[in-house]
């Protein structure tokens, strides 16, 4: 298994060296606008005042606090499970070809998604699932003991279960974000105003991505110094899970309506765009008076016109 790998990185070394000495650059005509630099103090003032760019933002940060969550106790449950490094690894290979084979159908899902429900509906699949799953994860972690008579109908122990159910859960869930929750967080910037927009994307970049990063990790080391443990404190991170996630469906919610409303705008400035009216005026006829039609199309030039006179020949011009 090294030896495919030092082989792969030898392999990506050979191609980044092709295509650096051998693959022509394309030209670029216009410079590349920079993005604004801006500090932490500034990023938060500018998320607090903006509502749209405030929901975008608990988005972003509600993925990762949760996503954080539910794979650190996952793996402690998996680990407990699987503690043979060989029955480990086999397991994780059967959940990365389930994780490869979900992703493929996501990714042809999600333009039907897109499309026949809005981007409101695609952005609420991401939440929905992990609370769904989450419910699921963390019941049987909790519940595992008076739920073992009927798991083990299934050929399941409790812990087993735990495990199908948390690898269910971060399949879902991290497919969901690479096939609607990425799209969506990329769409929702196409409304906004040129200025809202650049500086929405830093204020993010700088505060709401290392803050979802690193939140759920100082939550857990939280909980642990406070409980004794991380099995101790699974009831607690549970509670917690559930209300991000609800505060992801509502800013997600709220982030819909105003999503569409600025959508409307937009249309409806393309449709008076597109319905603007023409009116075509005609040049000077030489009695020092021009002629204005209105709708009408271009005049023929009268008998005794000369054809190929520019005074006698009309010139539309909108007004």
């Amino acid at each position: 298994m090294m030896s495919i790998v030092v082989l792969m990185g030898l392999t990506i070394c050979a191609l980044y060296w092709w295509v650096n000495n051998y693959v022509p650059l394309p030209s670029r005509s216009k410079k590349k606008k920079e993005k604004p630099k801006m500090g932490t103090m500034e990023s938060i003032k500018f998320l607090v005042s903006s509502r749209y760019i405030r929901d975008l933002a608990t988005l972003v940060v509600a993925y990762g606090i949760s996503i954080n969550r539910v794979e650190v106790t996952w793996k402690s449950k998996l680990k407990a499970q699987f503690p043979s490094p060989n029955e480990y690894s086999s397991f994780m290979g059967d959940f990365s070809t389930a994780t490869g084979i979900a992703t493929f159908i996501m990714m042809l899902l999600s333009q039907w998604i897109f499309d026949k429900y809005g981007w409101g509906a695609a952005a609420k699949i991401t939440p929905t699932v992990l609370l769904l799953t989450g419910v699921g994860f963390f019941s049987l972690i909790l519940f595992g003991a008076p739920l073992a008579p009927a798991i083990a109908n299934f050929g399941m122990t409790p812990l087993l279960a735990v495990v199908y159910v948390g690898a269910l859960q971060n399949i879902f869930s991290k497919r969901a974000k690479y096939s609607l929750f990425n799209p969506c967080k990329e769409m929702a910037y196409i409304p906004l105003d040129e200025e809202t927009k650049v500086k929405g994307k830093a204020a993010i970049d700088v505060v709401c991505n290392p803050l979802g990063k690193s939140g759920g990790a100082l939550i857990q080391q939280f909980m642990i110094v406070t409980f004794g443990s991380l099995a101790n404190s699974t009831p607690y991170l549970g509670g917690i899970l559930l209300v991000i996630v609800l505060a992801w469906l509502a800013a997600a919610k709220s982030l819909d309506t105003q999503f569409t409303t600025l959508r409307q705008e937009e249309e409806l400035e393309k449709e008076i765009e597109r319905a603007a009216i023409k009116i075509p005026v005609l040049a000077d006829n030489g009695s020092g008076i021009g002629s204005i039609l209105i709708g009408a199309p271009a005049l023929n030039p009268t008998e005794g016109d000369s054809p190929g006179s520019s005074s006698e020949t009309s010139t539309p011009r909108n007004i």
